[in-house]
């Protein structure tokens, strides 16, 4: 099922993002997914392999589809890929019946391939290929690349104008940041349904990583909680589901398109958020 079918005015689909394991894949659709699934999101997203293997995260994709029913979504990058290798991949997409793929530049590598540069160059590509629904990122406190949050709402519309059929937000710890950006979005002719990123505070360590990769800004009460839980990893992470699933309440209460939880590949914590909405 197409994803774009997905959403309709007045209603919140939740859906779900996993990562394939560094090692071994089939761990995930073995244990945790099999967990994750039983939620019955509207669609669960797989990251690219840290590796960068499409076929890792096409494998889970596809085993997303034929073992549990479920919508599925592959994340497929562009910035150091040649055309003929993006082709290659949309081929396997197909081959595997996945419908639908998260369209993403990706982090550049020194020496990489300069095909694409931008996201929206890969949404037109894809379109053109044919036969995809596809989704793309957005940010509500612009890409950490770009120092003007205009141009940024600018490449997103270019997102939207190259193809993109809905978007899906990164992560974000306090949700007027989210409804702020949305107004922005709509007021330059965004359209589409726009998907909030929500990721649990689950340890000091995965959140200050995440904040140095991604850019996100941590509102006060994130930081309290980090230090006053600082000696204490149960307490921590029980602190940020909690934080979490008052984010997804919020967003809901507000009528946003959707909401997307990063899961960590930790099922009792999607379940515990889910069942807190």
């Amino acid at each position: 099922m197409r994803i774009r079918d997905l959403y309709s005015p007045g209603k919140t689909i939740l859906s779900l993002e996993v990562f394939p394991p560094k090692h071994d894949p089939g761990i995930c659709l073995d244990g945790a997914l099999s967990d994750i699934a039983r939620l019955s999101p509207a669609f669960i997203s797989v990251t690219v392999h840290a590796s960068g293997s499409v076929e890792k995260t096409l494998g889970i994709a596809a085993g997303i589809q034929n073992e549990f029913g479920l919508p599925s979504m592959a994340h497929l990058t562009c910035v150091n890929s040649s055309r003929d290798t993006v082709h290659h991949s949309l081929e396997m997409i197909r081959g595997r019946g996945v419908e639908n793929i998260l369209a993403l530049r990706g982090d550049p590598v020194e020496g990489g391939r300069a095909d694409y540069r931008y996201a929206s160059e890969l949404i037109r590509d894809i379109g053109g290929y044919g036969g995809f629904c596809i989704g793309a990122a957005c940010y509500p406190e612009g890409h950490i690349d770009s120092t003007d949050l205009a141009l940024d709402i600018g490449y997103l519309k270019a997102k939207q104008d190259a193809g993109a059929e809905f978007f899906v937000s990164q992560l974000f710890f306090d949700n007027d940041v989210f409804f702020r950006f949305l107004e922005r979005a709509r007021a330059a002719g965004i359209t589409v349904p726009v998907s909030a990123g929500v990721m649990p505070v689950l340890s000091r360590g995965q959140i200050e990583k995440m904040i140095f990769l991604c850019g996100a800004s941590l509102p006060a009460r994130v930081v309290r909680l980090l230090h006053t839980y600082q000696s204490d990893a149960d307490s921590l992470r029980k602190a940020g589901t909690e934080l979490a699933a008052e984010q997804v309440r919020g967003l809901m209460e507000a009528g946003v398109d959707g909401v997307h939880l990063y899961t960590m590949n930790k099922p009792e914590v999607a379940e515990w958020i889910f069942s807190k909405r």
